[in-house]
This record gives C-alpha cells, structure tokens and sequence, in this order.
C-alpha cells in the first residue's frame, strides 16, 4: 500500500513532479499540520510526562499528546534518526524487523512532516524549540549573515552567527529542566557544546558516548528515572550522503539502527514510551539534471550570495537588484524543474511557518525548491564532491517532507 494523500510511492519514491509539491497551507487542509508535524512531537510528549509545555505555535499540548495517540507515562525516550525519512523506511522494512513491526500498527501507518527546509539545520529547531524556521532563525544549511553579508555555515554557525543570538526561542529542554523535570541527552562527545546543540537543544544534561553502544547504554540507564531521554543517531543521513540511501552501505547501516531500536525496546524500563522520528527524508540525486548556477549568466545576474542547499536554494540579491527581476530570470531559465519564489511570497505562503521581523533578514531574496530529482549547485563556492551527492534533501517533496512517527510503549 506505498501511497498517500493520491500519490503513489510503488515504483520509484524518488521521482516527484511540480504538482507534488505540498504547502504548509496544504498539510493543514488535510490533517498533517498541528499534531503531525515534527514541532509538535516535543509538546506533545511533555504532556505525556506530566509536564506540558507549550511553545509560540503550539499552545494546547494536552490537545497535542492526544491527536499524537501518546499515553501518560513517566518516562519517555525520543529517538531522532538524521535522514531517514517515511517513504526509506517504508521502501526498505524487509531489512528492519522492529521497525516493520511499528510500522504495522494503525497508529504509526502515516508519517507526519517536518519543515521546509527539509534538512538538519532548519528540522533540529523546529524539534528542539516546537516552533519554525521563521522563528528559529535556523533557515537552511548556509545563511547570510545581514551584518556582514558573509554566508554562514548553520551546522557551525560559522560567518561570525552566535548561536544564541540567532536562535532566541527557548527550547523544550530548557523548560523542562527549569521545571525540575530530568532531562538527558545521549549523543556524540563532538556535540555536547557544539554550535547546533547550543542554539536548538539546549537545555539538558548531556551524556557523550564515543559508541553507538555507549550512547545507547546511557539511554538504557536513563529510561529507569522519571523524565525524558533524547537519543540521536546519525548514520542513515552519513551513508545516504556518502553512496545513496538505497545503496547496501546504507541498507548495512538502516539493519544496524533496526537492530539498535531492538535492543532499547527490549531493555528499558517497563512503561518507558519510546518515540522514534527523523528530521527528513532523502531523495536520489541525478547527474542529468544537476545546474550549475556559476555557468549561467541568468542565474548569476544580480545575485550576491547563493545559500541554502541544492534542493533549496537561498539567492541574496545584490544591492539596488529588485529581487522579482531575479526571479522571473530564473523562472524563465528553469521552467518546471524548480519552483521559484521572492522572500515575501515565501512568507505569505507559509513554509517557513510565522516569520518574525528579526528572522527575514536570514531569508533569501528569491527561494528556488527544486522538482523531481533536481539539484541547483554553485560550484564557485561549493566542493565538487558536496554537488554531486548521491541522495539529497531540503525540498518540498513528499519523499523529503514525510518523517516516521513511530509509537512503542513497553
């Protein structure tokens, strides 16, 4: 049964045309906004503990827990696997017994969506704080920075960005802590103080593991005390970038979270609640149909910083350079294989959710979302090996767009 909402996932997942493409105002129409939405998997498991949090978008986590179907429990774990979306799972459960299980039952038979961008940097705010990107001032892979106009690189936050000052909202974490709730984190060491954990997942205690094993073992540990666990698990997004998430290197991996899951659902303490989701989906790239921005002059005209990333691409115009010139040039050049927005129709159209004054100067002056298997790339600044990868995201697509949200109580 690979289909939803009218659209069939049965032969090639990868391949999406234009009409694919879904809204913000579009999910809501059809039940995906509110509780089916990545913001919301934070407030909704705050009530499920006890301790409802609401956030700037969110303000009825109870109503939240319930559409949500999550019980009341004591203890709960959240596990968030970078770049595995609904449909990879979906296309490859034969390798995933636990998952395929989940993946059986009514309640965790539909995926819910993350953001746009649909990749780390934007879906890690969106998580942590239960707002949006127009919030979160966490916009895409690459930003500008307005006061010097250098692109900052969001996973670092380099480009002289401060984390903090950035990302203002406070987070899930943060007012759980403060309300005498545990809260833990067991990740990487690399990431205990990092720059992303800093801006959207503050707020925790931070258990580092130099092992999956290790990481997985303190989540064991954590789940016998009150409170809440957030684990993270990167492999699926890293073998997807590097061979392509339906590559065996990728299947390796995806058979390893599997069998990690496994192993957590079998030795927590019973009546721990388990959630498991993912920032976004992949999609398949295509050489074929790679642009390169930097060799077209249409492209280029007017243009004084290009960021975001090959399926969302932010152009920041030049001074003086009317932004809707900008666009109707790449409109003209691109036809059909990108849709093509200025800032203000973005933020009319409601992707990057409630924008606030402070965040728009992050945005691009025109937004490209590339189509099908497209990927827009600049390779005056971009590394040869970053624009030719094998599995890509960040658009709109419903490969890319739909996450899992799998429920397990024990």
């Amino acid at each position: 049964m690979n289909e939803f909402m009218g659209f069939s996932y049965e032969n090639d997942s990868q391949l999406l045309h234009m009409q694919d493409i879904v809204h913000y105002n579009e999910l809501n129409n059809q039940g995906r906004g509110a509780a089916r939405h990545l913001s919301a998997v934070l407030p909704a498991i705050s009530s499920a503990i006890g301790t409802p949090i609401s956030t700037a978008i969110h303000d009825n986590p109870e109503q939240l827990q319930h559409d949500l179907g999550l019980p009341n429990v004591t203890s709960a774990i959240v596990v968030l696997i970078d770049g595995l979306g609904y449909w990879n799972v979906v296309e490859r459960k034969g390798h995933a017994p636990y998952l395929r299980n989940l993946l059986s039952r009514n309640n965790n038979d539909r995926p819910i969506s993350t953001c746009f961008p649909s990749t780390t940097v934007a879906a890690m705010g969106v998580f942590g704080t239960g707002t949006c990107p127009g919030l979160t001032g966490m916009t895409g892979y690459s930003q500008i920075n307005p006061a010097t106009r250098e692109l900052s690189q969001m996973i670092k936050f380099t480009g002289g960005l401060v984390p903090e000052d950035v990302q203002t909202q406070p987070t899930i974490f943060e007012k759980l802590s403060e309300q005498g709730v545990r809260v833990t984190t067991c990740g990487m060491p690399q990431f205990k103080k990092s720059a992303l954990t800093r801006a959207a997942l503050r707020g925790t205690l931070y258990i580092s593991g130099n092992t999956a094993a290790h990481r997985l073992e303190a989540a064991i540990k954590a789940s016998h005390m009150p409170g809440l666990t957030y684990l993270y698990i990167r492999d699926a997004d890293k073998m997807g970038h590097q061979y392509g998430w339906d590559d065996e290197h990728w299947i390796g991996v995806f058979e390893n979270i599997d069998s990690q899951l496994r192993t957590l659902a079998s030795r927590c303490a019973p009546g721990t609640l388990i959630v498991i989701t993912a920032d976004h989906g992949m999609i398949n790239s295509n050489p074929s149909t790679r642009i390169d921005i930097s060799e077209d002059e249409s492209l280029i005209q007017g243009v004084e910083q290009v960021g975001g990333e090959p399926r969302a691409v932010a152009l920041y115009a030049c001074e003086g350079e009317n932004p809707n010139d900008i666009a109707e040039r790449w409109k003209a050049r691109l036809g059909n294989r990108a849709l093509i927005m200025t800032r203000d129709d973005a933020v009319d159209s409601g992707i990057y959710g409630p924008v606030s004054d402070e965040v728009k100067p992050y945005l691009g002056d025109v937004i490209a979302i590339a189509c099908d298997d497209t990927t827009l790339i600049d390779s005056r600044t971009q590394s040869d090996q970053a624009t030719r990868l094998p599995s890509v995201h960040g658009s709109l697509t419903k490969a890319e767009l739909d996450i899992p949200f799998f429920v397990d109580v024990l």
